[in-house]
């Protein structure tokens, strides 16, 4: 009995550190990256006071991503030499404490969607980014001496912020997702471009909005709790800071199933 009790203590320890190895690398931990809260607008930063230059990913998201954040892999795969300067400048970089706010969420939302770019192109063609083993969870990401993944830059950096509209800037390649800019987040137009990536997203195809039965995107199921006004979650509120259509508080809300089929064009 002691023996079966020993076994199974065993097992359900080998369980949990996986379970806790897993949560890591997904991002509950920053891994020492820096983090600021963002408290109310962003302010406008002076371009000329950009500490990175994101000005090569602009080049190539205007190049090779259309209006609609259909993405166009491969030409992203001819401009590979230019894309892999990206993101050597970006590991290069190592962020510190003392930038801005601003200048935090623009590195880390452009090293999201630029190392997604290139975990597609080392795969493909694929069909989705679920294809590819651990794509969230693998630390594919180089900052200075440390791997982060793509989970540990959304989970354990970007939510760590305090501003959900991350949620609508990062692109996780699909369908579902909201779409990539065609243009690189730059702190000097953080909080437009935060502003126009939320509205749109809430307003377009990927919800249904209806005052009595929203039918919404998952994205608000699975981030629930980082939707907040007035310090109290409520996803219809916040919602409804963006929208003509306004949803009825006591709303039965309803969610869509995901699409994560590759955002190709």
């Amino acid at each position: 009995m002691k023996f079966t009790f020993r076994i199974l203590l065993i097992i359900l320890l080998g369980i949990s550190f996986q379970q806790c190895s897993l949560f890591s690398a997904a991002g509950l931990s920053s891994q020492g990256q820096p983090t600021k809260e963002v408290r109310g607008s962003l302010t406008s930063v002076s371009a000329k006071q950009e500490i990175v230059d994101h000005s090569i990913w602009d080049e190539l998201l205007k190049e090779h991503v259309s209006a609609e954040g259909l993405v166009n892999y491969p030409g992203f795969r001819d401009d590979q030499a230019k894309l892999r300067q990206y993101l050597q400048m970006l590991s290069n970089a190592n962020p510190e404490e003392t930038w801005p706010v601003e200048e935090l969420l623009a590195y880390y939302i452009n090293t999201y969607n630029a190392y997604t770019v290139q975990l597609i192109l080392d795969n493909y063609p694929v069909e989705s980014i679920k294809d590819i083993s651990g794509p969230w969870t693998r630390g594919i990401v180089p900052v200075g001496n440390k791997n982060l993944s793509l989970g540990g830059i959304e989970n354990g950096i970007l939510r760590k912020m305090n501003d959900p509209r991350i949620h609508f800037a990062i692109n996780c390649a699909s369908i579902s997702c909201p779409k990539l800019l065609n243009e690189a987040f730059v702190p000097s137009k953080m909080e437009a471009q935060l502003e126009k990536v939320t509205s749109e997203f809430i307003n377009g195809e990927k919800n249904e909005l209806h005052p009595q039965q929203p039918k919404l995107s998952s994205i608000f199921k699975w981030y629930k709790n980082d939707f907040e006004v007035d310090g109290k979650v409520d996803i219809i509120a916040y919602i409804n800071r963006y929208t003509e259509i306004k949803i009825d508080p006591a709303a039965s809300i309803s969610y869509k199933n995901y699409n994560w089929k590759l955002n190709e064009q």
